[in-house]
């Protein structure tokens, strides 16, 4: 069965010098500040549309990664991941950085990298984000 999530901005302003605010109205969990020098230079306490795409790729790679993990026998007993979007004005998103650091008994280092791969490749984020470069750094920890 398929979800719909549903979020909404309201902006007021010029680029430069206006202001917004998303919501996150599936969830109601809050509205939030968002700028153009929030995005495009410090975020001082507003977000930007690039944190919220980080934000939505680390959680579903996570999934994806545990998922696959626990699919193959080796679950996971904790993935940390962060996202890093890049975007630079006048030219948009430029590139996605995923680092992940795990702890999965029983996996060594080459599987792990392996299966972080294919939760980069497949998970439905990435899969939306197919026009950007998403880059990956997987580690195991010890």
């Amino acid at each position: 069965m398929a979800t719909m999530r549903t979020a909404h901005t309201v902006w007021e302003g010029n680029l430069l010098e206006g202001s917004g605010k998303v919501a996150l109205d599936s969830s109601g969990i809050g509205q939030y500040p968002v700028s153009w020098p929030s995005r495009a230079e410090e975020p001082n306490g507003k977000t930007s549309p690039e944190e919220l795409i980080a934000a939505a790729h680390s959680s579903c790679f996570s999934m994806a990664l545990s998922h696959g993990l626990s699919q193959a026998g080796t679950p996971p007993t904790r993935l940390v991941t962060q996202a890093e979007v890049t975007f630079q004005p006048g030219e948009g998103i430029t590139g996605i950085l995923l680092i992940v650091e795990g702890e999965v008994p029983g996996l060594d280092q080459p599987a792990f990298l392996k299966a972080a791969e294919d939760a980069k490749a497949n998970c439905p984020v990435s899969q939306a984000l197919k026009g950007t470069e998403i880059s990956l750094r997987a580690q195991l920890s010890s």
